[in-house]
């Protein structure tokens, strides 16, 4: 993978979690950490179709380890498997005490985007092609998570049509 290949398809959102993001309990809002994962998932995938792009899908969030106000928030999205209009992007948050160099996984999911032309009709983005072993699984990850997507449909159409 080249150099300007490798950065259209990733990209790390580095900010403090600021008091205005508190819950109840004292902790990063879920709601917040969703934003945060969308706008990082959008960029990413405006950066790497070159156009706007729509959130289609989000699914599977984890949260895996609450997120403390003031810590040092890292939020990273990549490609793991594109369509003709769709990329689909791996977001995962982490997050530790600033003064600490180890930061920990908080939260992951992956969503779904699709480039979008002026008139908001999907358009054709760039195929990102998966080279190393890692980026082979993540792609299986993704083509796996589109079955089981199908799979969850046909069961909300069917509980629906009763």
């Amino acid at each position: 993978m080249d150099k300007s290949d490798r950065s259209k398809r990733a990209l790390t959102l580095r900010f403090l979690a600021e008091p205005g993001d508190v819950n109840f309990g004292g902790n990063v809002h879920g709601g917040s950490v969703m934003k945060w994962i969308d706008q990082a998932g959008y960029a990413c995938a405006r950066h790497w179709s070159g156009g706007y792009c729509v959130t289609v899908y989000v699914g599977g969030i984890q949260f895996l380890k609450p997120i403390k106000i003031g810590a040092l928030v890292e939020v990273r999205a990549k490609v793991i498997y594109t369509g003709s209009s769709s990329m689909h992007i791996s977001v995962d948050v982490y997050a530790a005490d600033p003064s600490k160099d180890e930061l920990d996984k908080t939260t992951h999911c992956v969503i779904i985007f699709v480039a979008v032309d002026a008139d908001g009709k999907a358009t054709k983005t760039p195929t990102w092609i998966s080279k190393t072993e890692e980026d082979k699984r993540l792609e299986k990850y993704a083509v796996r998570l589109m079955e089981l997507r199908q799979g969850i449909k046909e069961e909300m159409e069917n509980k629906f049509r009763q």
